[in-house]
């Protein structure tokens, strides 16, 4: 594992890891966004031809962040199965196999939009599951981005990634974090975490903090990015529950 960005925010220490995670070191716990386990299963089963082993490839590098951590607990910022093909019965087995080999692990998932689709995890696989925002300290974790009163709220859903131009005019997308500030737009998004998962462009606005990860390091983005041709809003994603009390994040 290489070394870690190191974040403050609500009054919490994060690490950044380039393997697409947050450790918080205070709590010896790793906080894990979009793992979408079993998506490529639920590709083949609609006819789709996709590469294989991507579950086998999330699980091992996320047992390899443990150990590299010492972490004790891991929590799922939602989508953690893809749909309800994941069900499949080798991916539940690899699921298995790797539980088994973290058995001491505490395991928790904020669900996400794709797991109300795919239902909750075997109870075999103890994982705690709660609805979102879960709180933790000064941070309230959640799958899709929105505004927690009294919070700094870390999220997932996005798959953010910030494009990048070179001198020779290449152009590249790189998977990042997303801050917005403390005090105008209190809300983190995460990498999507999980070998399968597609990429967004996000949008910059006054205040947020950029974070790419690139040649196994994570640096700030402080120069120019590529802009969606439409606003990456959390207005164009999954609605919140409108008993939910929360307002959805705007974007400048």
């Amino acid at each position: 594992m290489s070394a870690p960005l190191k974040l403050a925010l609500a009054g919490e220490r994060l690490q950044l890891l380039a393997e697409r995670a947050v450790f918080l070191p205070e709590r010896a716990t790793l906080l894990v966004a979009d793992a979408h386990v079993g998506k490529a299963v639920s590709f083949r089963a609609l006819g789709v031809p996709v590469p294989r082993g991507t579950t086998t490839e999330t699980l091992q590098r996320l047992g390899r962040l443990v150990e590299a951590t010492a972490a004790e607990h891991v929590i799922f910022l939602g989508d953690f199965l893809h749909s309800a093909r994941s069900h499949a019965p080798h991916t539940l087995s690899a699921l298995a196999r790797w539980r088994d080999e973290h058995s001491r692990l505490s395991l928790s998932l904020v669900r996400g939009n794709h797991d109300l689709h795919a239902g909750d995890p075997p109870a075999a696989f103890a994982i705690d599951v709660f609805g979102e925002p879960f709180r933790l300290g000064g941070l309230a974790l959640c799958h899709h981005p929105q505004v927690v009163a009294g919070a700094y709220a870390l999220a997932g859903h996005w798959h953010p990634c910030a494009g990048v131009g070179g001198r020779a005019r290449d152009r590249l997308r790189l998977p990042c974090y997303w801050f917005g500030s403390e005090t105008l737009r209190p809300v983190g998004v995460l990498p999507a975490f999980g070998a399968f998962t597609g990429m967004h462009l996000i949008e910059r606005g006054s205040g947020d903090r950029v974070f790419v990860v690139a040649e196994n390091r994570v640096a700030e983005l402080r120069g120019p990015v590529d802009e969606p041709q439409a606003s990456r809003r959390a207005s164009s994603r999954e609605p919140q529950p409108a008993s939910s009390g929360r307002r959805r994040v705007r974007r400048s």
